[in-house]
């Protein structure tokens, strides 16, 4: 899924492409991805853009008339940009969910895979709008003061508290996997269990983080919209997340995973959690006792 570095790249790339430019026609291929009927999606047709903003994970065009488009990427949904007018019904193939016609070109909603979870809400008024946030803080914006009270609310386990929209705004499994190896400490570790210099070595590595890959972000796509596939929680330059089994960059050891419903978590049992491997659900439920409790039992050290 997007999270803030993705979703701030396409914000910036969408203000740079729309904004003081009006939508000449909305175009909804998939009955699903329109989750509201009031106001009517035709209505954003002959307005101009002012602005784009984020909201968590959630991107949103601002319109005239105090009307706003929000787009759920969710997991698998992204966005595209071509000049011009569109050349077929569905300009990005099969997986096209919507096609935003703008003066200068056109946007275009794609989704892969079965499960259609990208949606658009159209909205009208602050209010409305405000429904739409979970409420989390801005995690490049607040101060460690507001770091520690949102994080140890409720006891939970880092992974949960940094993914939570409620506690922090657009954070999701990629970056909290990151941000964790970065801290040092482990996903499992509970929220309220922090002293004070693991609060804030956690909210430093937090803002080092999302700050570093949004200024990466920044570089790669400077002066152009992402393309097909640029946009990934898959990155080669990452430390932990998507790294299962190869060596840590800090202390070589293989990189562990949990794994539970859809969900994974990736960490280094050396760097996070003192060498120990956390248990996998299914994976240590099938080995009993013969599941390795230390990296050096993996490794036969």
């Amino acid at each position: 899924m997007p999270e803030l570095p993705d979703v701030t790249i396409y914000c910036e790339a969408l203000e740079r492409e729309t904004v003081g430019r009006r939508l000449s026609a909305v175009l909804v291929l998939s009955p699903f991805v329109l989750r509201s009927v009031d106001p009517p999606v035709n209505e954003l047709e002959g307005k101009r853009a002012t602005g784009v903003r984020r909201i968590g994970k959630r991107i949103v065009l601002v319109f005239e008339g105090g009307m706003f488009l929000v787009v759920h990427l969710m997991i698998a949904g992204r966005l595209l940009w071509n000049e011009g007018e569109p050349k077929s019904m569905r300009p990005g193939g099969r997986n096209t969910l919507a096609v935003l016609q703008f003066e200068n070109g056109h946007l275009i909603l794609t989704e892969a895979g079965s499960k259609k979870r990208a949606s658009l809400f159209v909205v009208s008024g602050e209010e409305a709008l405000a429904e739409h946030d979970p409420g989390g803080l801005q995690p490049l914006e607040c101060s460690l003061e507001e770091f520690k009270e949102a994080l140890t609310r409720e006891n939970r386990t880092l992974k949960r508290a940094l993914t939570n929209p409620k506690t922090l705004s657009g954070i999701g499994s990629a970056y909290s996997d990151e941000i964790l190896h970065a801290a040092r400490l482990s996903p499992l570790k509970l929220s309220q269990s922090l002293d004070d210099a693991e609060v804030k070595r956690l909210y430093m590595a937090m803002q080092q983080t999302l700050h570093e890959w949004t200024d990466r972000l920044r570089e790669q796509f400077h002066g152009k919209f992402p393309g097909r596939g640029k946009i990934t929680a898959f990155r080669p330059e990452f430390a932990v997340h998507g790294k299962y089994g190869e060596p840590c960059p800090v202390c070589a050891n293989p990189i562990q995973r949990i794994r539970y419903a859809e969900n994974e978590t990736d960490y280094c049992a050396k760097c996070q959690n003192e060498g120990r491997i956390l248990a996998d659900r299914s994976l240590s439920r099938l080995l009993k006792n013969d599941w390795p409790k230390t990296i050096e039992e993996m490794v036969g050290n």
